[in-house]
């Protein structure tokens, strides 16, 4: 034959290797059952093996070392034309010599006939459709069994359906009949091909593809809306075996000698030109196998694999030649080409292999190279596109696809390609270190290229916190602000449904870059939207200098997240907007009103002073670290007191509900809720913030106290509002409050550098005299009193120190007032004295030690001298004598000034010691006549005569027998009870002495006892003990 003309200049590899196949017993040759391949009917790929057909009827299995395992005789006495395989059923078609038609039968591969041994044979029937037999040019079988399609040599087509209900008979021929679907007597059919229903939609109906010489028809076989015969697709034929299916694609697949057509059911698709003869093709996989006729090899062939075989074999043109190309359409390869001497009898694709059949009976195994080794081939010539499509061709997995397009772009780099480069890299995301790629284009004049694939990292979510900083840096670099917001805020929309952990970007790390790059606005965007509330902030009010927003925004934070906000720049915000942040402050340490808001103070203008409040005292350490003094400058002025607390909404903060302003006496139903829910912040947390603003923090207390626990100065309807504290801790919050408002009025009160703060101090102390006053505000006592001592506001102290019973502490206030010259000082003292001194003796002494400690004071006050006096002796206070030594420790007072006084004393105790002496005579003359009459009733020798008539019993006239008793009292026997040996009348008397005498005894032991009275009374202690004889007792 003529040489095969040129095909098309594709780039051609050596991806498969050709191997001979060698018999199992004889090595050197091939397998004994393709010796002699004019025997070969037919061969055909099976479930069970290989199928092989002889010309004398026999079916032969063979497995994979191609060695007959099952035979038997399908068609005797003929031939088996035709095989097709599905499922285990097989179908043949054949020629015997005592049947006219050719014969179909079905053949059960799965199953054994018992009394056979030979497959099932499920059906056997004639194969016709008019008188006269036709030959059978191929035949195709769908995947379901469900039909069958026959071509034959006269164009006409049969088609069988419902071929796998074998079940409804035991009838070989019960088959069904066959429908004529094509007809076309000048073109006999060359190739069919069912079109199976997609996996991905069952609905998709079954197609039958009909190629005959000059046609490509396709019909629906299953489904309505079909045509009843078969439609025309392309005007293009082949010749016998130059079709088959391509059942990854789902089309026919035509060979012509001017190309390859493909053809669907809509009409013709690609079409790949490879000009030459050619005998048959088949399809292996995303491969196609093109076999073409025997020629003549030549050196001037257009082929170069026939000039190589020419070159290399010394007898290459004694013999004809079939050659064999393998291509790949996808991927515009050609795979394998090479020539086989003797031409090729038939291309076999099995157990993933294609093996080549010569008619010399050689059989020749085209062993397919692995994936790598196919790579490497391609990585040789530098053709990155075409592995990127064989590796998506032979399905390789992510990682291996990215090392392609890692080489790409390194080969696309080296190249200076920059830009194509860079596209191959941005497909290696996920896959490969982005340091790698990031390294490469850190070169100022390659920024671009790496912004883009920084751009791309982030928008997969595989950006960590530097590729932020970096993609960041270098949008600032560039100043490409369009770009920068469209990577910031598409990428946070692009956010929006996912979690702040799904994020395009590290969030932190692009708020830092933007405000150091001095992108505020891109930073507080960022900040606001995902609900960095510190660092929205510290933007605002750090860097922009924003405190309107930075306000704003605070006012629609909860209580929780506003608190640690206010801590940090509560400063800042007062020394820009103190009303606005007095407010805020307020709302938000007091969330619901109890009254209406009193109207705001008036300001007043006046120096920087410097300040040492004691209120600090009531700051955390922690706070202290959060205030820095020298962080904010000093206003130029303070706002000073007023008449009235400044007056508040009923609105608590924007977005929370307002209510109708309650009852000053009672909180609202609606407060105590909001209460149980959310307990506010402690105000003395904020109070370093007004350090530089008291007249703010004035009225921020005094709101704090209203709102939030129903207490003021203030007093309303005739008494004071007040509540009782929340628990142990607002208690602590209330005295702290009250503490420092109280300081508060006091340094006020003391600025009188302007006329108007020297007009509104009297009204400050007079606030604070109303705070002391008031009975139910929980201030600290002691504090307070330290404040008022520091600040010396002398109403303040003496009523706290009234408040405390510290009645001696204020005489000595008003006596060291006396003596720095303060004439009405002491008149204040004696007026203290008569209104402290009938509770207090003790401060009588002190006022006479007073009144001696200077002549011009005791000059002034003889009269109240003499009053005290006659009080102190009237009340027994002092002694006469205590009274000398205290006005005689100098030489003041003089004796002749007290004189009248001393003499009344003494002739009073004159007085007394002679009613003493009397009495002393009197107990002297009792205890002689008691020891006179003891002696008597003691004396043996002289008898005591009873004299006693009357019974002292019953006083009836005494009679014997009688009983007489030494106390004098006699009694009738009769009138004594008993073993009677007391006297009834004086036994209540004796029993008492006893007793008396029982309880002296036993008190002389309890010397604990007694040395504790002595330490508590003294001398008193000791004389009574001595007239209770307890001195004199043995135990004692």
């Amino acid at each position: 034959m003529s040489a095969l003309s040129a095909g098309p200049a594709w780039q051609q590899f050596a991806f498969f290797e050709a191997v001979p196949v060698s018999d199992i017993h004889d090595l050197a040759s091939s397998p004994d059952v393709f010796k002699i391949p004019a025997e070969i009917s037919t061969l055909v790929r099976a479930s069970v093996g290989l199928l092989l057909a002889d010309l004398q009827g026999l079916i032969h299995v063979l497995d994979r070392d191609f060695e007959p395992v099952r035979s038997w005789a399908a068609h005797v006495g003929g031939r088996v034309t035709h095989m097709v395989e599905q499922k285990g059923i097989l179908v043949t078609l054949g020629e015997e010599d005592s049947v006219r038609h050719p014969l179909l039968k079905i053949w059960d591969l799965n199953r054994t006939d018992k009394r056979t041994g030979y497959p099932v044979l499920l059906r056997s029937v004639k194969v016709q459709h008019d008188n006269r037999p036709h030959p059978i040019s191929c035949v195709a079988l769908s995947e379901a069994l469900t039909h069958l399609a026959i071509g034959l040599a006269d164009g006409t087509v049969l088609l069988y359906r419902h071929l796998s209900l074998f079940s409804g008979s035991s009838s070989l021929t019960a088959i069904p009949k066959p429908k004529v679907i094509h007809e076309s007597p000048t073109e006999p059919i060359t190739g069919l091909g069912f079109r199976e229903p997609s996996e991905e939609d069952v609905a998709t109906h079954l197609f039958l593809f009909i190629a005959t010489t000059n046609h490509v028809l396709a019909f629906q076989a299953t489904g309505r809306g079909g045509s009843a015969q078969p439609v025309v697709v392309d005007e293009v034929g082949c010749a016998l075996g130059c079709a088959c299916m391509d059942q990854k694609s789902r089309e026919m697949v035509i060979a012509r000698d001017e190309a390859i057509y493909v053809c669907g059911t809509e009409g013709r698709g690609a079409c790949y030109a490879h000009d030459g003869s050619k005998s048959s093709i088949q399809a292996y996989n995303n491969y196609l196998v093109i076999v073409t006729p025997p020629f003549m090899p030549s050196a001037a062939s257009n082929s170069a694999t026939i000039r190589n075989f020419v070159a290399r074999s010394a007898k290459a043109t004694a013999t004809d030649v079939s050659k064999v190309t393998v291509f790949d359409f996808e991927n515009k390869i050609v795979a394998f080409s090479g020539p086989f001497q003797e031409g090729v009898r038939d291309v076999i694709c099995a157990w993933g292999k294609i093996f080549v059949l010569s008619n010399d009976g050689k059989l020749t195994k085209l062993d397919e190279k692995p994936t790598s080794a196919k790579l490497d081939l391609i990585f040789r010539r530098q053709r990155y596109q075409l592995a990127l499509g064989l590796a998506k061709t032979h399905g390789l997995d992510d990682e291996s696809v990215a090392k392609i397009h890692r080489q790409y772009g390194d080969h696309l780099y080296g190249k200076q390609d920059y830009d194509g480069a860079m596209q191959q890299f941005l497909k290696t995301i996920g896959q490969l270190q982005p340091s790698y790629v990031i390294r490469k284009f850190l070169d100022a004049q390659r920024i671009h290229n790496l912004t883009t694939y920084l751009q791309e990292l982030h928008a997969r979510g595989l950006a960590n916190s530097d590729h932020t900083t970096l993609l960041l840096n270098t949008y600032t670099k560039l100043k490409d602000v369009s770009r920068l917001d469209a990577f910031i805020k598409a990428e946070s929309h692009r956010g929006d449904s996912n979690d702040q952990d799904e994020l395009p970007f590290d969030l932190e790390t692009a708020i830092r870059v933007c405000r150091q790059a001095g992108y505020f606005e891109h930073a507080s965007f960022l900040a606001k939207k995902y609900n960095r509330h510190e660092d929205y902030l510290r933007i605002q009010i750090e860097d922009a200098g924003n405190f309107k927003d930075a306000l704003a925004y605070l006012k629609k934070l909860g209580p929780e997240e506003a608190d640690g906000s206010i801590a940090r720049y509560g400063r800042a915000l007062l020394a820009s907007m103190p009303d606005e942040t007095t407010k805020l402050l307020t709302d938000l340490c007091a969330p619901s009103p109890f009254a209406p808001e009193p109207e705001a103070l008036p300001v007043v203008h006046h120096r920087q002073a410097t300040l040492n409040p004691n209120y600090l005292s009531y700051l955390p350490n922690r706070m202290s670290l959060l205030v820095d003094n020298n962080a904010l400058p000093n206003p130029s002025a303070s706002p000073p007191p007023g008449s009235s607390p400044h007056r508040r909404s009923n609105s608590v903060s924007e977005g929370r509900v307002t209510s109708p302003t309650p009852r000053p006496d009672r909180p609202s139903r609606r407060l105590q809720r909001l209460q149980e829910a959310v307990k506010p912040p402690p105000a003395k947390r904020y109070f370093a913030h007004f350090l530089e603003h008291e007249a703010h923090f004035v009225r921020f207390l005094e709101a704090v106290a209203l709102n939030r626990y129903g207490q003021t100065v203030e007093v309303t309807n005739g008494k004071s509002i007040a509540a009782a504290p929340f628990d142990d801790d607002d208690a602590q919050e209330q005295s702290a409050l009250w503490n420092t408002l109280f300081e508060l009025y006091l340094t006020l009160a003391a600025k009188t550098d302007t006329d108007e703060a020297r007009r509104a101090s009297q009204q400050w102390l007079d606030k604070a005299m109303r705070l002391l006053n008031n009975e139910q505000l929980g201030y600290d006592t002691s504090h307070v009193l330290i404040i008022a001592s520091s600040r010396s506001f002398t109403p303040g102290l003496v009523f706290l120190w009234e408040k405390l019973g510290m009645y001696e502490d204020i005489m000595r206030f008003w006596m060291d007032k006396a003596e720095q010259g303060d004439v009405a000082a002491s008149t204040a003292a004696f007026n203290c004295l008569n209104k402290y001194g009938p509770e207090h003796p003790h401060l009588y002494p002190l006022m006479l030690r007073f009144l001696t400690s200077t002549p011009e004071l005791l000059g002034r006050h003889t009269k109240e001298l003499a009053a005290m006096l006659d009080h102190i002796e009237r009340e027994k206070i002092m002694s006469p004598l205590g009274v000398v030594l205290a006005l005689s420790r100098n030489e003041v007072a003089s004796i002749g000034l007290v004189k009248g006084w001393l003499l009344s004393r003494i002739k009073e105790a004159q007085d007394e010691i002679h009613a003493d002496r009397q009495l002393i005579d009197s107990y002297r003359t009792e205890t002689a006549t008691k020891l006179q009459e003891i002696n008597t009733l003691s004396d043996d020798e002289n008898p005591v005569v009873f004299h006693v008539t009357k019974c002292s019993s019953c006083d009836g006239q005494l009679d014997l027998p009688a009983v007489h008793f030494m106390c004098k009292h006699s009694y009738h026997q009769r009138c004594l009870a008993d073993h009677e040996t007391e006297c009834p009348n004086c036994a209540h008397a004796h029993g008492a002495v006893r007793e008396m005498r029982r309880s002296n005894e036993a008190f002389a032991n309890q010397h604990d006892t007694f040395l504790t009275a002595v330490d508590m009374s003294g001398f008193d202690t000791v004389a009574r003990a001595f007239g209770r004889g307890l001195m004199s007792m043995p135990n004692a």
